[in-house]
């Protein structure tokens, strides 16, 4: 199915690992960076931009852990954290005193999902003043809206809370303890052997390749709670693999039931922390469990993980290059992962 997503150009090559019962069952790279005929083939170890797979990996696993070191109150107030958070607008003002960190994981706070940020500001510290400014859309906890500019937020209150930046705390607290191939990469670097990510005429005017191609994460110099990290599918297969083994040796059991179950508030969410779950329908297919949680990511990444079958399944792609319109990921993806279950389960 891989081999024939690459020929109909849903993206020009992919990574695809399955973790399966504690074992790691698939792990192959398939076609090339781009669409050119001198173009790198993509192997199996190649590293990709996770684009927001950043979220979960990164941001949610140190509130996990923030978390668990009594550092991170759930319900401790945004406003709290983020003085100028509060705006000056009195019903604005009124709403945003009451959202909390568990409203940003659970992208329930009222924020929007986007905006262009980095067309307005200049550096990292105007960008992240202009994301405290961001105007609400909803009243917090009225409906649940994906929101990159609620996890920008969460990166930056939650580097306050550990003294830390986000990229060297996840090194040191995450990465490193399970040997994971991951990094950010922080302005200036550019990292060797990634497939681009897009031809931006736009913003940057250059070929976005071995840099994160989400435009506010650049701005922010690279480092941002909704994206910026990079690794490999074995990585990302590894994290899933803590992960299915209720966190062991990372995180408390209870920490990761409390984190990857389905929010029952407000109506309508799939959402957990940090985490999504399948909906109907799912970019998951229609196989998974009601105990599974997953992610996706814009440049063509994903994780499902279903705990019921100790099962996860990452692929990751450049499916934006070179502009974003392509849109057939979407079209393979849930078939993609019931054929895997069915394999495996079928024989």
């Amino acid at each position: 199915m891989l081999e024939e997503a690459v020929a109909r150009r849903v993206f020009p090559g992919a990574a695809l690992a399955v973790g399966w019962r504690g074992s790691l069952v698939a792990w192959k790279g398939f076609g090339y960076f781009t669409y050119e005929a001198e173009s790198p083939e993509v192997r199996r170890e190649t590293v990709w931009d996770l684009a927001s797979l950043t979220k979960p990996i990164a941001t949610t696993s140190m509130a996990m852990l923030l978390y668990e070191r009594g550092k991170l109150d759930l319900d401790a107030k945004v406003a709290g954290l983020l003085p100028d958070f509060v705006s000056g607008d009195v019903l604005q003002s009124g709403w945003r005193e009451e959202i909390t960190v568990r409203m940003l994981l659970a992208h329930s706070s009222g924020l929007p999902a986007h905006r262009k940020l980095y067309l307005g500001a200049n550096g990292r510290e105007a960008m992240l003043r202009a994301a405290r400014r961001v105007e609400l859309e909803a009243a917090p906890m009225e409906r649940a809206v994906y929101s990159d500019i609620g996890f920008i937020l969460l990166g930056e209150l939650l580097e306050r809370i550990a003294g830390e930046r986000l990229d060297e705390f996840c090194q040191n607290e995450i990465f490193s303890p399970l040997n994971l191939n991951m990094r950010f990469a922080p302005y200036p670097i550019h990292l060797e052997g990634v497939p681009p990510t897009a031809n931006d005429t736009v913003y940057r005017g250059r070929v976005v390749q071995g840099e994160v191609n989400d435009e506010n994460a650049s701005a922010l110099g690279g480092i941002a709670g909704h994206a910026g990290l990079f690794g490999d599918a074995l990585g990302v297969a590894q994290f899933a693999e803590c992960m299915l083994r209720k966190g062991k040796p990372l995180f408390r059991p209870e920490t990761v039931a409390l984190f990857t179950a389905r929010r029952r508030e407000p109506e309508g969410s799939s959402r957990a922390l940090g985490w999504d779950t399948p909906s109907s329908p799912s970019q998951s297919g229609g196989r998974f469990s009601e105990q599974s949680f997953g992610h996706l990511g814009y440049t063509g990444t994903s994780l499902w993980c279903d705990a019921e079958r100790r099962l996860s399944v990452t692929l990751l792609s450049n499916r934006t290059w070179p502009d974003a319109s392509n849109q057939g990921i979407k079209e393979l993806r849930p078939p993609l992962h019931d054929a895997i279950i069915n394999a495996l389960e079928n024989g």
